[in-house]
């Protein structure tokens, strides 16, 4: 008698694609996360306001957006290895070009280089995320495209690592006196220079040895060989992009998905503001955003378990409810237990990604391709939506409790936007749980 039970998430034959493919997800999981922490480290360094220094998140997410349909040009003319191979080259290319950045001090190169090096992202999640969901059953796509995903906060890690120890721990500029102020804000303009060159170098390193690396990987990728999926219909960009527009659940999801990462930036990137508000360092500050990283890989594995029993879109509509919940903790609750709050919206954060994008490309075939590029191009909202927060906080200064707003800091109040982001996703989570009829 044949049993009643769910396919295998990764058929036993697409075990090694499968593994080799999931591992970019921990490539680009290290790219996002040894650069949050730079928003407060070009600020220091390079003495800007709160927005000027968000304009790195704006290069780095602004990458995704240029590039995505491109991306899913080349993935549908050529093959998925192309597409990938493509994306470690500008991967390498934008990290290699922190060298000359940095010979030359100036912060719009390093802003270029991080867009260069976000087109090569653009091209590996439009490549990858796609090819994990087309590697089994359709029924354990969800499934499957959570567990490879689970991959990427162990590379967020590593990456929090390297800014952590490599970077802000090396940064000269980031040295606190006694009585509290910062060194480098009472030096002469010499001794800044001279404490400026070294620092940009500091930054320089890490990111130009990620560029050689990278490389490794591109001549691993290129000398193995990929699997392709099914061409099932060969029709034109355009025609796909029409098909794919008409459909209720992708055209939410695409917007959901712009708005879940712009929540899910803002809190990982703000994260060190709010605990220097509180008098703890950007270095130390790292534990914190250690601490958020783990919870998510935790709550990844736990959810990616929990998809089997409860519905995607229940579960993320639930999920969200919870993350609104820890923003108001986040935003009313002053001193610590504000900032525990803010570690733990990522327990909540860790389903929605990948989930978003399973409930948005499911039953698409072919087409998923090219709305794999507009769910890409949706992570646009991680560039945005920090300089608006950025401009929260220049409200009274480059300080971050310069005014009170609803009767808490300005740092504090700013964490309302990331809370709007969540009422967004538990409403797609709402459809797809009542209209869309998924499992």
């Amino acid at each position: 008698m044949k049993n009643n039970q769910k396919p295998a998430v990764v058929p036993k034959e697409l075990f090694i694609p499968f593994l080799l493919i999931t591992s970019l997800f921990a490539l680009w999981g290290f790219a996002n996360d040894i650069t949050n922490p730079m928003v407060a480290a070009f600020k220091r360094v390079l003495e800007l306001n709160n927005t000027q220094a968000s304009w790195v998140q704006a290069a780095f997410y602004g990458g995704y957006f240029t590039m995505a349909l491109p991306a899913a040009y080349v993935v549908k003319k050529f093959s998925y290895k192309v597409g990938i191979l493509v994306g470690l080259a500008l991967y390498a290319i934008g990290a290699l070009m922190f060298y000359p950045a940095a010979e030359l001090e100036n912060y719009l190169f390093f802003l270029l280089a991080l867009y260069v090096l976000t087109f090569g992202l653009a091209f590996l999640e439009t490549t990858a995320n796609p090819y994990i969901l087309a590697m089994g059953p359709e029924e354990t796509a969800t499934q499957r495209l959570n567990l490879a995903q689970a991959f990427n906060p162990l590379g967020a890690l590593s990456g929090l690592f390297v800014a952590q120890v490599f970077i802000l721990g090396a940064l000269q500029s980031d040295d606190v006196a006694a009585d509290g102020t910062y060194i480098y804000e009472t030096l002469s303009e010499s001794a800044k220079a001279v404490v400026k060159t070294s620092d940009l170098m500091v930054i320089r390193n890490p990111y130009v040895g990620l560029g050689l690396f990278v490389i490794l990987m591109f001549v691993l990728i290129a000398l193995v060989k990929m699997p392709e999926g099914k061409k099932e219909n060969q029709v034109g960009l355009g025609e796909s992009i029409k098909r794919i527009f008409k459909k209720e659940r992708f055209v939410g999801g695409m917007l959901t998905q712009m708005f879940y990462v712009g929540a899910q930036i803002m809190c990982w990137t703000y994260i060190y503001q709010y605990a220097e508000n509180l008098g703890i360092n950007n270095r130390d500050a790292v534990n914190y955003a250690y601490a958020a990283l783990v919870i998510f890989l935790l709550s990844r594995f736990l959810c990616t378990y929990l998809l089997k029993f409860i519905n995607s879109g229940k579960l993320l509509m639930i999920l969200s409810i919870l993350a609104i919940l820890f923003c108001a903790g986040t935003i009313f609750i002053e001193g610590m237990g504000g900032l525990y709050s803010l570690v733990m919206v990522s327990f909540c954060m860790s389903l929605m990604f990948p989930t978003i994008y399973g409930i948005a490309l499911s039953g698409l075939g072919d087409d998923a391709k090219s709305a794999s590029a507009f769910l890409v191009m949706a992570i646009v909202g991680g560039a945005f939506m920090p300089m608006l927060q950025g401009l929260i906080l220049d409200i009274g200064g480059t300080g971050y409790s310069d005014v009170l707003i609803w009767g808490v800091p300005e740092v504090n109040f700013s964490f309302i936007l990331p809370m709007l982001c969540f009422f967004v996703v538990a409403f797609y989570g709402y459809r797809a749980y009542k209209t869309y009829g998924l499992e």
